[in-house]
């Protein structure tokens, strides 16, 4: 009868871990860190201190360094949250609410020169996205933030990808 016991507990085991692992992907733990908000500065130090967006995952398929476009950078490497990357995963057309997108910005000669994030809050600015725009300089100082008009004009030729380049929503 051991046998079957360890069966039967084996199996138990192999349908929980799914099950808790879904439950945690929808809902936030209980220590998790609130998010920030429309403030710039406490924005960046969501992203640099408490949540660091370096130990976040990739943008699939770009790796590290790659090329990019003005006005970013010559060479880009995009970070982004747990929300952002089941945003990307479930091809929704759109990001979830609390999704963070957070793009370094290299010069030609690979220098860092400046952080730009997309942060989504739910009735931010409905006309683009819900999204908050900011950019940082090298150092962390803000540079813009907010609806900035430039983010929101350039990014709005993508309205149908939820106002992304990076790659497809659908």
């Amino acid at each position: 009868m051991k046998p079957l016991s360890i069966v039967i507990a084996a199996c138990l085991i192999l349908g929980i871990v799914p099950l808790a692992k879904a439950i945690h992907e929808t809902q936030p733990a209980e220590t998790q860190v609130p998010l920030p908000g429309a403030d710039a500065v406490k924005l960046y130090e969501y992203l640099t201190k408490q949540k660091p967006y370096t130990s976040w995952e990739l943008w699939p398929g770009k790796g590290k360094m790659y090329k990019g476009t003005q006005p970013h950078g010559e060479f880009l490497t995009t970070y982004v949250n747990d929300a952002a990357m089941f945003g990307i995963r479930d091809k929704k057309g759109a990001m979830p609410e609390g999704t963070i997108i957070a793009k370094e910005n290299y010069d030609k000669d690979k220098k860092f020169i400046a952080l730009t994030v997309m942060y989504k809050i739910k009735g931010y600015n409905p006309a683009a996205g819900n999204w908050y725009w900011a950019k940082y300089d090298g150092s962390g100082k803000v540079l813009a933030s907010g609806r900035v008009e430039a983010c929101v004009a350039c990014h709005g030729k993508k309205k149908e990808n939820d106002f992304i380049f990076s790659g497809n929503m659908k």
